[in-house]
C-alpha cells in the first residue's frame, strides 16, 4: 500500500461527519402588516414618493403633481394625458425630450421600496431611465412584503427584460453625498390605484 492510499484509508476510517437534515426555509423573510406604509417609508428614504388613489383620479392626480410637463409618454390604461407614443419611435434616442413617463409596474416590494418592471407593452426599456420624471402605476393589491416573495412572483422561464426600480435616479459616489436625478429621472412617484 502506498503512502497516499494509507492517508486516504485513514481519512475514510476517521470521518466523523454525520448527515444532518437541512433547516427549513419556509416563510423566510420579514413580513409587514401594513405593507403600503412600509413601502412608502422605504421609497421616501431613496428620494421617491408613494400614493394610494382611486383609479378614476389618475389623470387629476398626475396633473396636480406635474403641472408644467409638456411631453408625456404613457401606455397605462385609463391615463389620458399622454401626448407622445414612445412605442411608435424606432430609435430610442428620440425619447430624449420626454418630460414625464407614466408606466405600468408589475408589483411592489415593501421591505426595500422596489418595483418590478417587466412591461411587455413597452417597446423601449430606456423609457424608464431617459424621462425627466417617472410615475409608476400599480394596482394596490400587487404588493409583497419581501424579496423572497418577489422572486416567487417572477417567471424566469419567460425570458425578456425586467428590472427592479426604486425611486428616481440617484448616486452617492462622490464624497458619499446623495445626489438625486444624477443620470436618470429626477423625480419618481409610485401610485397605487384602487379599483
Amino acid at each position: 500500500m502506498t503512502s497516499k492510499e494509507k492517508i486516504l484509508q485513514n481519512i475514510k476510517k476517521n470521518n466523523v461527519a454525520v448527515d444532518v437534515e437541512l433547516p427549513s426555509y419556509e416563510n423566510f423573510g420579514i413580513t409587514f402588516e401594513k405593507k403600503h406604509e412600509k413601502f412608502s417609508t422605504m421609497i421616501e428614504s431613496v428620494g421617491g414618493k408613494a400614493l394610494v388613489i382611486d383609479k378614476k383620479d389618475l389623470d387629476k392626480t398626475i396633473k396636480e403633481l406635474y403641472k408644467d410637463e409638456k411631453q408625456i409618454a404613457s401606455n397605462v390604461d385609463g391615463f389620458t394625458l399622454s401626448n407622445f407614443n414612445a412605442n411608435e419611435e424606432d430609435d430610442a434616442h428620440n425619447l430624449k425630450n420626454i418630460d414625464l413617463a407614466v408606466v405600468k409596474g408589475n408589483f411592489a416590494v415593501a421591505e426595500n421600496g422596489a418595483i418590478w418592471m417587466k412591461n411587455e407593452d413597452n417597446r423601449h426599456r430606456s423609457l424608464y431611465f431617459i424621462a425627466q420624471n417617472i410615475v409608476i402605476v400599480i394596482d394596490e393589491k400587487e404588493i409583497v412584503s419581501n424579496m423572497h416573495e418577489a422572486y416567487e412572483k417572477i417567471n424566469f422561464e419567460n425570458t425578456g427584460y425586467g428590472v427592479f426600480i426604486s425611486g428616481p435616479s440617484k448616486t452617492a459616489d462622490i464624497e458619499q453625498s446623495l445626489v438625486i436625478g444624477a443620470h436618470g429621472p429626477k423625480s419618481g412617484y409610485v401610485i397605487f390605484t384602487k379599483s
